[in-house]
């Protein structure tokens, strides 16, 4: 057995964390000074050319010291230093995530403090008022002090407005630039401007009174190089950033100004602001595959926002689905997009796609445009007055469309690129995040645009399809039969693990997939649908085949599916054993109950006194079913509690069984509730009439508890077994 401790393997005590960083450096570096491979890592011993005869001695202790630093990190922290091969990088790249800058010595009378340093000490009382919101004081300062209007009164280089700002006074806010001048605005601190620091918090009115103090504001970037915009941006503002959106050059959006274009536009999608993202891209489409200030791309974050898409959100009730589907959104709708379309761009460019508005209608269509929308508005509003929750269904749904279209444009731009560019933009990484979100429309819209983006393979050799597989997304995997006779080729693909999609099919879903089937029996039955419709794809050759491991796709599924089996197990026989006391105590009083005839027997005949009446008749057919469907069901659950819990069982015999005996549990509830309210109605339906009613709605209290509580799971057993299946065949593609 492998040692799991690495103390064990002489290095270091314990992997490195958070917690522990300076204690594992101490012992690194002890290491690596002992091994002789420290040079290396500082730096001491630099790389020497591949000509160089000393070049495989250094390439070696190079390699040494990186495994060693490697496996002395845990998962985590090695997935960060996963693509570099040197050693100095690992050792630098740790020291920056970790190290923190050493405090600041106190000062004292020997320490030479930097002339004007302190300066703002002398503004300390003026900070204190404005930071407080007393402006009578603030304005005495200001009056024996008119300079001080535009002095640094902070550590931080704040100017009173600044403060102001910060601490959200806006009448001092409007005070102080009564008394500044447009050049005092830009004075920075260490954000930026007051347009920047007022662009982090929901003050658009402060914006817009900075702004018609000084308009160029709005050009100016802060301490990191970002526009107002891209700050507000950042922090979700949104109204900020409609307003900001609206006075903003567009020129400096640009991807010839700068980055601050595709910043603010993965800032935009990030923050959920779909229609100015959209509106952003129309103009200047290239901003889609550019990498923003951080290194991001619009296409990745896209691709991790499920929420945006239809089949990445969060299902909701059935009523709610309806509405959705019959509304007729468009992703101009947006009140902002509305009235950003019409605005042109500064120096337009041959990448931008404004959209006007038609001119030169005539009168009469002019006025039954404008009745035609008022007539809408009208009937919108008494809409939302009708039908709960009706705007949010709209919101939504808006949301949906205007992301189909900004992933659109994208993949327009996608189209156009080399395969080294795709690599550029992570494309592969994105896919893969867009796979595993479940997002079949990001899918569609790339393939759409670049069909053969479903042969591209990632780092693991594998295609979108394999990665399907693994993740177990079955809506994206359906695409496959679309793909005519592409289909047998990518069926007969491997990845650089030499497993082909069977062996894929045999791996264990991931957790997240899992849990989305109730108990472990049909989360079994699952994975077994799984590997019989890759069965049924590939090759017979492909079935005996061994990966690298030496290991068939059946040998490999028994191994990953070993610990589920034996909960399946334990679910089906927990779940059996509850429904079989049920109607074993159900059969028991069924029987009883035949030979305790209501109303008694005919001493003289034998016959019992009720015989002729309608009700007992009745009563002795439903005391016959739920005796007959009891006894069934007993036999079911006891044919799930012997059996042998095979794999295979879990596909049709199990869930079969499981399936007859809740079935018959439910009949038999049923008829019990028949039997008794007949037997009830026999007796006393001619001296107490009133009560027998009330008393037969109370017996359906049970089968309504059953319905609500079991029902639910004989549904999914039943579909999932004998239901259309989970891959949908589509006759024509849908790309």
């Amino acid at each position: 057995m492998l040692p799991t401790n690495l103390a064990l393997l002489g290095i270091v005590p314990e992997q490195l964390t958070e917690d522990n960083y300076e204690y594992w450096k101490v012992c690194m570096t002890s290491y690596l000074i002992g091994q002789g491979l420290w040079n290396v890592v500082s730096g001491e011993e630099a790389q020497p050319q591949h000509i160089d005869a000393n070049y495989e001695i250094w390439r070696r202790k190079n390699a040494l010291a990186l495994h060693a630093i490697q496996i002395s990190c845990g998962p985590n922290v090695v997935s960060k230093i996963r693509e570099t091969d040197s050693a100095k990088f690992a050792w630098v790249h740790l020291a920056e995530k970790r190290d923190l800058p050493p405090p600041s010595p106190l000062l004292n009378d020997e320490d030479p403090i930097e002339k004007g340093s302190l300066d703002f000490l002398k503004y300390e009382t003026l900070f204190k008022a404005v930071d407080d919101g007393d402006w009578e004081a603030a304005k005495d300062f200001l009056e024996a002090h008119p300079d001080s209007v535009r002095a640094k009164i902070s550590s931080r280089d704040d100017t009173a407005l600044h403060v102001a700002i910060l601490a959200g006074h806006g009448k001092i806010v409007d005070e102080l630039l009564n008394l500044m001048t447009p050049e005092d605005l830009e004075l920075k601190n260490e954000i930026g401007t007051v347009l920047s620091t007022v662009s982090i918090s929901d003050k658009t009115k402060m914006a817009k009174a900075l702004v018609n103090k000084n308009a160029n504001l709005v050009g100016i970037v802060d301490v990191r190089g970002q526009l107002p915009i891209v700050v507000a941006a950042i922090y979700g503002r949104k109204d900020m950033v409609e307003y900001l959106y609206s006075v903003t050059p567009m020129d400096m959006l640009s991807p010839k100004y700068g980055l601050n274009g595709v910043t603010l536009l993965n800032c935009l999608i990030t923050a959920e602001i779909y229609d100015l993202a959209l509106n952003l891209l129309q103009r200047y489409p290239r901003l889609g595959i550019k990498a923003d200030l951080y290194g991001n791309y619009s296409i990745r974050i896209l691709a991790q926002k499920p929420s945006a898409f239809p089949s990445g959100s969060k299902p909701v009730v059935f009523w709610k689905q309806g509405i959705y589907s019959l509304l007729s959104v468009q992703p101009s709708d947006s009140p902002s997009i509305r009235r950003h379309c019409e605005r042109p761009s500064q120096g337009p460019s041959d990448e931008e796609n404004l959209t006007r508005p038609q001119r030169g209608a005539s009168v009469e269509e002019n006025i039954i445009s404008r009745v035609l929308t008022v007539m809408r508005e009208r009937i919108w509003n008494l809409s939302l007055c009708v039908v709960p929750d009706l705007k949010q269904i709209y919101d939504r749904k808006l949301v949906h469309v205007q992301a189909l279209e900004l992933l659109g444009y994208i993949a327009k731009e996608i189209r156009i690129l080399s395969k080294s560019q795709l690599e550029k933009i992570v494309i592969d990484e994105a896919i893969y995040d867009a796979i595993n979100h479940g997002i079949i429309e990001f899918i569609v819209k790339i393939i759409a645009n670049d069909p053969e983006t479903i042969l591209r393979r990632g780092k693991k050799g594998r295609s979108m399809f394999a990665h399907a597989i693994v993740l177990r997304q079955e809506e994206i995997f359906s695409l496959i039969y679309g793909l005519g006779t592409n289909l047998s080729i990518m069926a007969g693909q491997h990845d650089m693990f030499a497993n082909n999609i069977l062996h894929l099919a045999g791996k264990l879903s991931p957790p997240s997939q899992l849990e989305r089937v109730s108990g472990a029996a049909l989360q079994m039955q699952r994975e077994l649908q799984w590997f019989k419709e890759m069965e049924n794809i590939v090759l017979a050759k492909y079935k005996e085949e061994v990966n690298e491991n030496n290991k068939t796709p059946r040998a490999l599924f028994t191994e990953e599916h070993a610990d589920l089996v034996k909960e399946g197990e334990r679910w089906m026989k927990n779940t059996a054993a509850s429904c079989m006391v049920v109607a074993t105590l159900i059969a028991a009083l069924m029987f009883t109950v035949a030979f305790t005839v209501p109303g008694g027997i005919n001493n003289d005949t034998g016959i019992p006194i009720f015989l002729g009446n309608n009700a007992f008749m009745v009563f002795i057919a439903s005391d016959a079913l739920s005796l007959f469907s009891s006894s069934t069901s007993v036999l079911m659950f006891l044919g799930v509690l012997t059996s042998r819990y095979a794999e295979e069982d879990f596909l049709k015999s199990l869930p079969l069984k499981l399936v007859i005996g809740l079935s018959s549990l439910f009949f038999s509830i049923v008829s019990m509730m028949v039997a008794f309210g007949s037997a009830l109605f026999i007796v006393v339906h001619k001296r107490l009439e009133w009560v027998t009613f009330p008393i037969i709605v109370l017996a359906t209290i049970p089968i309504s508890l059953f319905v609500l509580l079991q029902f639910p799971l004989l549904l999914e057993i039943f579909l999932s077994t004998y239901g259309p299946g989970i891959f949908k065949k589509p006759t024509k593609r849908p790309y």
